[in-house]
């Protein structure tokens, strides 16, 4: 079958999860949408809540990803120990809740395996190698299709990352930077890949927080709890079409939205 994956950029605060209540059905049904992945690290602005997790899913996401800031809020430990639709990067400590792989049913009783990855370059040198965790976990556990997102700083991370995995997985995207990127491609062996998807919330903004906020920190002003900014709102994300069959990526096509 022809699977159509829909990946969602960065949720940001209210704002982001308005928009994602509102239209994401919509937009799944346009485009014949068969598995959804959102990252839903920023919904609170900086980390994610159990309710917001819970307002992700009613929008119709199937899996949340998360990234740098997932424990920015910590009542979410629990959550992602009892829940095994949000996961954390894969290559985060094994001491901490919540796991970073999971292989999901989707349409005809496909296995659909989705990776959750943090990249090290400028980000987390904490984490372990975002490449040999990659290989072992997809490697581990059959699934029909392998989705990975990458939440990392580098774009020359996430396209190594993407070449090495081309032939291992069908789908890779890269989150954080907030900033839509203009490469979709599908490499010789048929992995689909971005280097980001772009985000989810304000668009008249800097990476969803208010202008003036993001000014006043470059200038070296006192510090300020940073909020999200009003107006329009913006939803970015990448659909993937891979062909189940030939375990390849056949395309990778943007999809974005703006409301006024």
């Amino acid at each position: 079958m022809m699977l159509h994956v829909l990946a969602v950029g960065d949720v940001v605060g209210e704002a982001g999860l308005d928009l994602l209540a509102r239209r994401l059905r919509t937009l799944k049904r346009e485009h014949d949408v068969h598995f959804t992945v959102v990252n839903g690290e920023n919904a609170s602005g900086v980390g994610i809540l159990p309710r917001q997790a819970d307002a992700i899913f009613d929008a119709g996401a199937d899996v949340i990803t998360l990234g740098n800031h997932t424990w920015n809020r910590l009542q979410i430990a629990s959550y992602l120990d009892e829940n095994r639709y949000i996961l954390r990067p894969a290559n985060f400590s094994p001491a901490v809740p919540g796991r970073g792989w999971g292989v999901f049913e989707g349409p005809r009783g496909l296995r659909i395996g989705v990776l959750n990855l943090i990249g090290r370059c400028e980000l987390d040198s904490n984490a372990d190698n975002p490449f040999t965790t990659a290989v072992k976990l997809l490697e581990g556990e059959e699934a029909a299709v392998g989705l990975v997102d990458f939440h990392a700083e580098a774009t020359s991370e996430k396209g190594a990352l993407a070449w090495h995995l081309d032939g291992r997985a069908q789908a890779l995207w890269g989150t954080h930077t907030h900033v839509p990127t203009a490469d979709a491609q599908v490499l010789p062996q048929g992995l689909g890949f971005v280097t980001d998807l772009g985000m989810t919330g304000p668009a008249h903004s800097v990476l969803g927080i208010r202008p003036e906020q993001a000014i006043n920190r470059f200038l070296g002003g006192l510090p300020q709890r940073f909020e999200s900014a009003e107006g329009p709102r913006k939803l970015n994300s990448v659909l993937f079409s891979i062909d189940t069959a030939a375990r390849r990526c056949v395309g990778v096509e943007r999809v974005d939205l703006w409301e006024k």
